[in-house]
């Protein structure tokens, strides 16, 4: 069994492909590679370079594998054409790269990232439903059609987040769409981890390490923060630090003998400081080594 241990710009502060508030890619790079991870996802479309001559020439200078693109996008929208069209420029940029195995897909949320308030609703009817299964198919066979693995990222106020509508999305679709499973948002929708890995483990090619405070998503949850603001007051914490057994979950990979890349992913946007995310980066690096990623 091989495990590769990479990380996300997310773990930088990074959200969006240009803000003000963000760490300059090249730095990103650098202290990606300087915390000892073997890879990274790209991130929001745009924020790394979408040139594979740059990209290539920008990670082979610092010995770092490309894992996966990342596309976001309402399966509610009968029409995706504008993710169809994203995921056909993400997929040329990896054809690239050997390691680049998958696209991940990522689902609007039904709340406003700033407010919290209601964008959509929460509850879906069956034929919302249908048209949001059809969608991730959709999209999953766009990224097929490429020689990659689409992974559906469950995520916080999504339609699909808790463990039973993850398993009516795995119910309801054939095995082109697979997960991206994410530790953290997984506890965060009152999910139990480990045993839900276990349980679909033939669905999860590719893994999100991420952690999270249960303690600040109760006072979250009684004073109605917004997920943005949950994240400024460390809801998504350190690996270690928070609600979910590491320990036990690597076990749990060992028993099920995963091959594959699990990449660390820790929500911190904005930053407080431009030198925060390279000290994060390197405990959780130590942390992960010390329990045997």
């Amino acid at each position: 069994m091989t495990i590769k241990v990479g990380t996300a710009p997310d773990s930088w502060g990074v959200w969006f492909p240009n803000h003000e508030k963000q760490i300059p890619w090249e730095r990103t790079m650098n202290e990606m590679q300087e915390s000892g991870y073997a890879g990274f996802e790209l991130g929001p479309w745009g924020y790394f370079p979408t040139s594979a001559d740059v990209l290539k020439k920008e990670t082979e200078k610092r010995n770092l594998e490309v894992v996966a693109g990342t596309v976001g996008g309402d399966f509610l929208d009968a029409s995706v054409d504008e993710m169809m069209a994203t995921i056909e420029e993400i997929a040329g940029l990896l054809e690239h790269f050997e390691s680049a195995k998958y696209i991940v897909l990522l689902p609007a949320m039904y709340t406003d990232l700033e407010t919290g308030e209601l964008v959509m609703h929460k509850e879906l009817t069956d034929e919302e439903w249908a048209t949001y299964v059809k969608n991730v198919q959709r999209a999953s066979e766009k990224v097929a059609s490429y020689g990659l693995v689409a992974t559906f990222h469950p995520h916080v106020d999504c339609h699909v987040e808790t463990e039973a509508e993850i398993e009516r999305l795995l119910n309801d679709t054939t095995s082109v769409v697979q997960l991206c499973f994410d530790t953290g948002h997984h506890i965060y929708g009152g999910g139990e981890p480990i045993s839900f890995y276990e349980k679909h483990q033939d669905r999860i090619p590719y893994i999100h390490i991420k952690d999270c405070d249960l303690a600040v998503k109760k006072t979250m949850d009684e004073k109605g923060w917004s997920f943005a603001k949950a994240v400024t007051e460390d809801i998504m914490t350190e690996p270690g630090k928070g609600g979910i057994d590491f320990v036990e979950f690597r076990k749990a990979l060992t028993r099920t003998d995963y091959s594959g890349w699990v990449v660390v992913e820790q929500d911190l946007f904005p930053v407080k400081s431009f030198d925060l995310p390279l000290e994060i980066a390197k405990r959780t690096r130590d942390y992960l080594s010390s329990v045997g990623f």
